[in-house]
């Protein structure tokens, strides 16, 4: 799954990197929650790429209470086009949201048993796209919420020992693809990204208060761990030509 992350590349950049029309107001925030205002990048009334907020906890355009985007931060790959609350976003309104890294936990007994938080990203620390699905809400009283979720797969063998899912990465050269309303499926890109071109190191327990908001939560506390990029993939991995 994925309930938290962070970007803070800067914003140029990001527009450099996701084709956008103009370059966006946008601040780095190290600790994304979800049911907060998210970047996310989408296709324009004319067709170009613009970058927006949105709250991240998708509500599907039929539900009576917004509160269920509480419970929609991510959508299963393996579903998407059978569940009522995502198959309509996927066939119509996918997104891509940036992202430097995601965080996961796991169990460790040293020096006290407590659940230690981790920091997953690309192992040259590039900003990367999860692919995500959107919807826009209209209330009783009017009111518009746009709304979005991320998509997850199988965890890679990188990331397996610590949880069994991941979030869905896209890669760049498959941005307009994704982003493709014409295009009402895009199964092929539901894959684990190669885990050669990912790694992963434990950060501080700050991170678990959504409070704590800057830059030390991304100072290493231990050894990174990742696949030498001059390594092929792991077997259980697909290659990056056959991930899409």
């Amino acid at each position: 799954m994925c309930g938290r992350y962070e970007l803070h590349t800067h914003p140029a950049a990001i527009a450099l990197a996701f084709g956008l029309n103009r370059v966006p107001e946008l601040h780095a925030r190290y600790n994304i929650a979800p049911m907060t205002e998210v970047a996310v990048v989408r296709v324009d009334s004319e067709g170009g790429r613009e970058l927006v907020r949105m709250r991240w906890g998708l509500v599907p355009r039929w539900a009576k209470d917004p509160g269920i985007g509480a419970r929609m931060i991510n959508a299963r790959a393996e579903t998407l086009s059978e569940k009522p609350s995502f198959r309509t976003a996927y066939r119509r309104h996918r997104c891509l949201i940036p992202a430097n890294g995601f965080y996961e936990w796991r169990e460790v007994t040293s020096p006290h048993p407590h659940k230690e938080p981790l920091h997953i990203g690309m192992q040259d620390g590039s900003v990367f796209a999860f692919a995500g699905l959107s919807e826009r809400w209209l209330g009783a009283d009017g009111d518009v919420l746009d709304t979005c979720t991320i998509v997850t797969t199988m965890a890679n063998t990188l990331l397996r020992p610590l949880h069994d899912r991941m979030p869905v990465i896209v890669a760049p050269e498959h941005y307009a693809r994704w982003l493709d309303p014409k295009q009402p499926s895009a199964d092929d890109l539901l894959a684990p990204y190669p885990s050669a071109a990912m790694a992963w190191y434990p950060v501080s327990t700050r991170l678990n208060a959504v409070r704590n908001d800057d830059e030390s939560l991304l100072h290493p506390v231990g050894p990174a761990h990742g696949a030498p990029q001059s390594e092929p993939s792991p077997e259980g991995d697909p290659e990056q030509e056959s991930l899409f």
